[in-house]
């Protein structure tokens, strides 16, 4: 009666785990490789849908820098009402 034996050998199972955590490590990698650049994305369209509504708004923003664009907007953040009007926006980003 030959029985065939099929436990591994401690070094081979040993083996065979470490081989699956590293897969599993690779993996892990990936689908947070895949979930930053889906964060990337998203930021990079609400990025430029801003910035065309703001040129929309103001088209000589189109021809300043990024230096006078931003002094721009915090002179306008100075103005009157500025902050009760933003307090007062829905936090959807939808016009009020």
């Amino acid at each position: 009666m030959n029985e065939k034996i099929t436990a591994q050998p401690p070094k081979e199972e040993r083996q065979e785990v470490l081989k699956e955590i590293r897969q599993l490590e690779n993996r892990k990698k990936i689908l947070e490789n895949k979930q930053r650049n889906e964060e990337r994305r998203v930021r990079t369209r609400r990025l430029i849908e801003r910035g065309a509504i703001l040129e929309g708004i103001f088209p000589l923003a189109s021809s300043l820098s990024g230096a006078e664009v931003k002094a721009f907007l915090i002179a306008l953040s100075y103005l009157p009402g500025a902050v009760e009007l933003t307090a007062n926006l829905p936090k959807s980003g939808d016009m009020p």
